[in-house]
Parts: structure tokens; C-alpha cells; sequence
């Protein structure tokens, strides 16, 4: 059963707040667990032990994450892939956030990147409000209902918005740590 909190959400839980490889470990660590190369179903999930999934390395909290979503999966309460993508964004991200551990901005990076739908705006993201800031030479960063108000020139084309202002932060920041050139005369 190709569930998108099990093959979507799960692994993006794993991953959540943990640097690239060490996730990456984990995960593979997670998955072998189980038979077979893919994320587990939602059953084989829910029929793991919790101390087997600490054992490869999950904390308690993403144990807890990982089992409400299969939980949530086995239930239809966290629809199958296929179903999410003939449902709205707002449908989408009601159902998957009733999921533990799972909050709004992480679906809407599943909106955006794994569903690439065209009309988001992931406006708590610190990186698209920096961008925002430094794009229009603001001295502090909007708020998420500001950004949401002024995001709304921007539709349909959200997600391409907030592509433009994560490439404005990264660009601010280089320029914040660029350091400044010292010109040497040559002695003559």
C-alpha cells in the first residue's frame, strides 16, 4: 500500500533536525529492519517493536512520530498518495497535520517539493521571511500574516515566490559574509 505517510511523511520525519548523513544512516538503519528496499507499510510499522526502532537510532519522539502516522495511515485518516493528489492544499495539509510531529511547514515542503504544486507559500519558513526582508530592504523580518497578505500577488505561482526569496536569503547571506577586499599597492 503506497501510503504518502508512509512513504512520504515517514521518511521526512526520520529526517527532521538531524544532519544529512546521520539521517541517511538512520533511515537505511530503519529500513533494514524490515523486508524489503522500500519504507514499511503502515502495518509493518504499527507491528514493529519501539525498542527495535530506537535501536536504529530513532529517539523516543520520532518512534512516537513515526508510529501516530502509521497509526493515522492505517486508519485513512492520512490518505493514500494517490488520493492526495486529486485533494486540495488546505484538505491536504488538515489531514496529514492531525498526524504527531507532523506541522504545517512540513507539509507544505511536501506540497511544494514532492507533489510540486504551484501555490504555496510556506510563509512561518524563516528562510522565504528572510528573503522577503532582504529583497525588499526591510530591517526586520515580516510576519507570516504579513508575508501571507503581500504573498497574495503573487498567486498561482506561490511556490515559484518563495523559491525567489529562499535564493534572496541565501544571497543576503553571502553578501553579509563576503569579506570586504583590501587593495595591496605594489611598491614602486
Amino acid at each position: 500500500m503506497a501510503v504518502v505517510a508512509v512513504s512520504v511523511v515517514g521518511p521526512r520525519r526520520v529526517y527532521q533536525q538531524l544532519h544529512g548523513r546521520a539521517a541517511a544512516a538512520i533511515y537505511g538503519r530503519l529500513v533494514a529492519l524490515f523486508d524489503g528496499p522500500a519504507f514499511p507499510s503502515p502495518e509493518a510499522m504499527l507491528a514493529m517493536s519501539p525498542r527495535r526502532m530506537r535501536g536504529a537510532g530513532l529517539s523516543r519522539a520520532k518512534v512516537r512520530a513515526i508510529k501516530d502516522i502509521a497509526r493515522k495511515a492505517a486508519a485513512g485518516i492520512v490518505p493514500e498518495r494517490r488520493i492526495v493528489a486529486r485533494l486540495g492544499d488546505d484538505e491536504i495539509v488538515e489531514r496529514l497535520t492531525a498526524a504527531r510531529g507532523v506541522g504545517r511547514w512540513t507539509v507544505e515542503m511536501l506540497l511544494i517539493f514532492t507533489l510540486g504544486r504551484q501555490d504555496v507559500l510556506p510563509a512561518d519558513d524563516y528562510g522565504v521571511r528572510d528573503g522577503y526582508r532582504a529583497a525588499y530592504g526591510l530591517r526586520a523580518l515580516p510576519t507570516p500574516k504579513a508575508l501571507l497578505e503581500y504573498g497574495e500577488r503573487w498567486r498561482p505561482h506561490r511556490s515559484t515566490a518563495a523559491w525567489y526569496l529562499w535564493r534572496a536569503a541565501e544571497h543576503a547571506r553571502a553578501q553579509r559574509t563576503k569579506k570586504p577586499r583590501t587593495s595591496k599597492k605594489k611598491a614602486t
